[in-house]
């Protein structure tokens, strides 16, 4: 069996869990708890060399709550969406949040490393060390003045995606539809084109994968860094209202971007159902379309590790090696899955972030 490949991961969302376990974040984060897809330990273990940690703002909790697991087991559905947060109400949150992120560095003892810079994640892979990237999901911390952007960059945000799928002042996010194309309203809003172009000029990565077709677009016209959607999979193959078409596929690959593969079951099955009983020939059709479509220097893994339903056969971190092992089964051979893995990812940040 060759060695492992190093994987450089598009989407987590363990910061949420590790928020939410309070007293228990050292276990949860250092030793781990057995129900969730990622711990440090885990981590070093499987391969699994870094990526993009979010930070997402939880929505209150008002009135009858609905069983989306349900819901997303029976297609069709049309999950309703919360509604916006306003930045007084996420600002807060988020700080917590970071909080947490320098916690993790701190009790990690040089296991885990915070990175600004291609080179800051090329000396903690070298180094042994999980290489860690700030990414808000949604971008409800940012205030109208766009000042608490320049602040939380100085802070270490390097990715940020206008909006999760619920509304912003940015912009309109897709709902949890299937089936559905990702064409499902309004595009960016004037404050959502004035923090592209914050963005671009802070290089700030901007994240599309929960963002409407129309404001993909928005996207598409104002911003010159490459496009990229960090946990989305093919439209072609899953009809999935959070999928990708392959027009926008195309446009991926044609600025030089970046389509992440999304483990979430509901994205790669074709029926839309959310149960992990599936085998891996979805993830095959998925990569094997995307890379098709996007080209093969334009397609990485974005896990959606412990923010998701994965497949049976993959589960958490320590199911990398299986899905590796999917791709050479696919005769992709050792050099393009070491693009798929992490080679695309750096070389996407490098032309994003500079050098």
């Amino acid at each position: 069996m060759p060695s492992q490949i190093p994987v450089f991961d598009g989407h987590n969302d363990i910061v949420l869990k590790i928020a939410a376990a309070g007293p228990d974040r050292a276990k949860l984060w250092l030793q781990g708890e057995g129900a969730g897809h990622l711990d440090l330990p885990r981590m070093l273990a499987s391969g699994f060399a870094g990526g993009f940690f979010a930070v997402y703002i939880p929505s209150p909790e008002t009135g009858e709550p609905v069983d989306h697991d349900a819901l997303m087991d029976n297609p069709p559905y049309d999950l309703p969406l919360p509604d916006l947060i306003p930045h007084t109400a996420a600002q807060p949150v988020a700080v917590e949040m970071l909080g947490h992120l320098l916690w993790m560095e701190r009790a990690s003892e040089g296991r885990f490393r915070w990175c600004r810079s291609v080179a800051d994640i090329r000396a903690a892979m070298a180094a042994g060390a999980v290489a860690g990237i700030l990414h808000f999901e949604g971008a409800e911390p940012i205030g109208p003045d766009l000042d608490a952007l320049h602040l939380f960059h100085a802070m270490g945000l390097r990715s940020l995606g206008p909006v999760w799928s619920r509304p912003t002042i940015f912009g309109h996010g897709v709902p949890f539809r299937f089936p559905s194309t990702g064409d499902t309203g309004p595009g960016l809003t004037d404050l959502g084109k004035a923090l592209v172009r914050e963005c671009n000029a802070l290089r700030i990565m901007i994240d599309l994968s929960h963002l409407n077709e129309a404001g993909f677009w928005d996207v598409a016209k104002l911003s010159d860094a490459p496009l990229v959607a960090t946990h989305s999979n093919a439209h072609a193959v899953t009809a999935s209202s959070r999928n990708l078409s392959d027009r926008q596929l195309r446009a991926i690959g044609e600025t030089g971007g970046m389509a992440g593969l999304n483990f979430a079951t509901c994205f790669l099955r074709p029926d839309g159902r959310r149960g992990a009983d599936m085998t891996l020939d979805p993830v095959k059709r998925h990569i094997e379309h995307m890379l098709k479509i996007a080209g093969e220097d334009h397609v990485g893994l974005g896990s959606d590790y412990d923010g998701a339903t994965t497949p049976q056969d993959i589960g958490g971190v320590e199911g990398l090696p299986v899905l590796i092992q999917a791709m050479r089964e696919m005769n992709l051979g050792e050099p393009l899955i070491t693009k798929i893995a992490h080679g695309n990812w750096l070389r996407l940040l490098e032309r994003t972030w500079g050098a």
